[in-house]
């Protein structure tokens, strides 16, 4: 490149240091120089070292009322908002999109990358789910809803358009992108810390699910499936709207521990004989995470989990959300040896770290970049994934 292409990097919203957010730390290591947008900025202290001393330029929904605790309830204010930025003073404009933030408004001499960590699944393919999970499938509130989830399918569809290249965190996102928006998209998995969860020897006799306590994670399932084998031990670990409801379920050989700081999270992980994970994930860094401690997973086998878990090797796979399911996936996790020991399961999960994705994403910006300024000729055009005619 000539010169150092000016970047901005838009984010949704910053209220917790979760996956997406971790993708926006490492895109900020790799752009140091990058401006950062968010509709939000109510990332807890401790979370802020993600930032650095950077500022968050953020939206008119900060200054809404209530919006430190229910900014979520904006969601038909979000395409609106992200709108308004203005960012006519920069070349590049790199989203870090699970909702509106791949919607932002640039000008044909401007390269648009999207890093897409999922279509919005409430508002597609999950729809019904979600509506059934919120109570929200007949009454007046499911009336007002349904309007809105359609509105926001138009505008996303055509907020997909307004994106040059687009980049999926999986190859079942990719697929999902494909479903939605008829567009290609290169697969960079996003990164995880291997650096820091590292294999304890001995194991100890305790299984762990973690999660943020929300329906489509389905902890009830695996407390459930817990309840039905009181001779094995299982440790919870998590908060959210269904903490009451996963508490109420546990018998004495399930300890409920709640939310736990990351050095506590990774203690969990590192002692326990096996993660136990229920969620249909877009990718899911926890099962990578606990795999780089050379902890086994036992997961539902759909989703990312087919990109990261090799069933009998690292860990082992279940077909359905159910409890059965659960029981005959552990009862075969306890009767066969995986074929891969601590030091094979971390070594697989090795793929997956931050410095892998650090490279992957600055090689592709970069070449992008490059392709972009060269007005788009036949050899560069057909190198360029993801773009729309």
């Amino acid at each position: 490149m000539s010169r150092k292409p000016s970047i901005a990097i838009v984010h949704e919203w910053l209220a917790s240091y979760a996956g997406s957010e971790r993708v926006v730390e490492q895109m900020l290591q790799v752009f140091p120089q990058a401006d950062l947008f968010a509709l939000v900025d109510f990332l807890p202290e401790r979370d802020r070292g993600m930032l650095g001393d950077r500022a968050v330029r953020t939206s008119f929904i900060q200054r809404l009322p209530f919006a430190r605790r229910y900014f979520r309830a904006y969601l038909p204010l979000m395409p609106l908002a992200v709108e308004q930025w203005d960012f006519s003073s920069y070349d590049i404009v790199l989203s870090s999109s699970h909702a509106v933030a791949k919607g932002v408004l640039t000008r044909a001499d401007q390269l648009h990358i999207s890093y897409i960590h999922t279509p919005i699944r409430y508002a597609w393919d999950l729809q019904h789910e979600y509506l059934r999970q919120a109570g929200l499938t007949r009454g007046l509130k499911s009336l007002l809803v349904r309007p809105i989830l359609h509105y926001l399918r138009l505008w996303d569809r055509a907020a997909a358009d307004r994106v040059d290249v687009m980049i999926a965190n999986s190859r079942y996102v990719a697929r999902r992108i494909q479903k939605t928006y008829r567009r290609q998209a290169e697969v960079i998995y996003p990164p995880v810390d291997t650096d820091r969860f590292l294999p304890v020897h001995p194991k100890e006799d305790y299984y762990v699910a973690a999660s943020r306590m929300v329906p489509y994670k389905r902890m009830d399932l695996i407390v459930n499936a817990f309840r039905e084998m009181p001779g094995r031990q299982l440790v919870v670990i998590g908060d959210g709207p269904d903490f009451k409801k996963v508490s109420k379920l546990a018998t004495p050989n399930i300890k409920i521990v709640g939310y736990q700081e990351g050095p506590s999270l990774r203690g969990y992980l590192q002692r326990a004989k096996a993660l136990v994970f229920a969620a249909d994930e877009d990718f899911g860094i926890l099962p990578v995470e606990a795999q780089a401690c050379g902890t086994p997973v036992i997961a539902l086998g759909r989703g990312g989990a087919l990109e990261t878990i090799v069933d009998g090797e690292t860990g082992i796979l279940f077909a359905d959300q159910s409890v059965e399911a659960i029981l005959a996936a552990v009862e075969r996790f306890e009767s066969r040896p995986l074929a891969l020991d601590a030091n094979g399961i971390r070594e697989r999960a090795l793929r997956f770290s931050a410095g892998r994705f650090r490279r992957e994403l600055d090689d592709f910006v970069h070449r992008e970049w490059d392709c972009f300024q060269s007005e788009r000729n036949v050899e560069c055009e057909a190198s360029i994934g993801g773009r729309s005619d």
